[in-house]
């Protein structure tokens, strides 16, 4: 069995397998790494492409395009390693950018997952919007990160380079222990793509796992590599797929005041979308809340199961306001900035 599997999932990205995994290559040559991709049933010859120019490289073949949860959770019952990196097609990373990893899952056991600090390809002084220096959640689920909230993208002056518990690592390069993602069952396959992470990451807390930051390790991300930011399948999934995480996760005691809010709170957000004439995103947030409750007698169950087993129910990496008031109305648009 491999220490660390470094797995990337691509579906119809080999332009970007040509551009980044040279890099990945050339920077992951510690003993007991193997790198791995698995194709999501792509059709642009990225295999082909794979066994040509990189043979040596672990290969997994589905049949179709899973999704992301669907595509790692197939992938990964494949594979055996202490550790997996779930690495983005879109991701240059740098020199050294494993090791750090390695040493804090090694020495710290109750870690469950941590991630790099993720800066933007295309401005590489700047934090990039997935995961920046570690994700966060508000008290009504909206996720945020340390050195990007919204839109709002800070600088990267070092203000944020403490290693430091975080309530989600994003999936876009994200280090995880193997049994303890088999254990709690991977990615929820429901969710298909987005937020996928922070209920995993969630589940991961519940459980009584910890999730770090360790930004002496760096990569590169392009984003939006597979939807684009305005498309209104992507805002349908964010949406759909928050609600999803705040029900299965909220302890018992917040479950229902917290779930009310954040549907009032959307439905503010989509009555905007339908006073600017944007029908399409009001569609998608109508269609995200038409799915969640078809599918409440499912979340329910896991819900059960997540409840049954919870070990911990408080978390300091929740910020214990509204990020949504905090950013808007008294206009805190740093992380730094905001009142913990």
């Amino acid at each position: 069995m491999d220490k660390t599997a470094i797995v990337i999932l691509n579906w119809n990205g080999r332009k970007f397998l040509e551009e980044f995994l040279p890099s990945v290559i050339g920077h992951s040559k510690l003993p007991g790494i193997r790198i791995w991709v698995a194709d999501n049933g792509s059709t642009d010859n990225s295999v082909g492409f794979l066994k040509e120019t990189y043979p040596d490289i672990g290969l997994v073949c589905l049949d179709e395009n899973h999704g992301f949860t669907g595509g790692y959770n197939l992938a990964l019952a494949k594979i055996e390693a202490e550790y997996f990196v779930l690495l983005n097609s879109d991701v240059e990373v740098t020199t050294g950018w494993l090791d750090p990893l390695v040493k804090l899952m090694d020495s710290e056991k109750d870690i469950a997952a941590c991630m790099p600090k993720i800066l933007a390809f295309g401005a590489k002084s700047q934090f990039e919007y997935a995961g920046a220096s570690g994700g966060f959640i508000d008290k009504y689920g909206f996720p945020f990160c340390r050195g990007r909230i919204f839109d709002n993208l800070e600088k990267d002056n070092g203000q944020y380079n403490s290693q430091r518990d975080i309530f989600w690592a994003t999936g876009a390069c994200m280090f995880v222990r193997a049994q303890v993602f088999h254990r709690l069952g991977g990615f929820d396959n429901d969710f298909f793509a987005h937020m996928e992470e922070i209920d995993l990451c969630w589940r991961m807390k519940n459980a009584g796992h910890r999730i770090v930051i360790e930004p002496a390790s760096v990569v590169y991300h392009v984003g939006g590599g597979t939807l684009p930011n305005e498309s209104p399948h992507k805002l349908y999934l964010n949406f759909r797929n928050n609600l999803y995480l705040l029900y299965k996760n909220l302890p018992d005691k917040k479950f229902r005041t917290t779930l009310f809010i954040r549907q009032v709170l959307d439905g503010v957000a989509a009555l905007k979308y339908l006073a600017g004439f944007n029908f399409s995103s009001f569609a998608a947030v109508l269609k995200a809340h038409l799915s969640f409750y078809a599918n409440r007698k499912a979340l329910r169950a896991k819900r059960i199961e997540i409840q049954k087993n919870r070990k911990q129910s408080q978390f300091k990496e929740i910020y214990p306001r509204s990020i949504v008031v905090g950013y808007f109305l008294k206009k805190k648009k740093k992380f730094g900035e905001l009142e913990w």
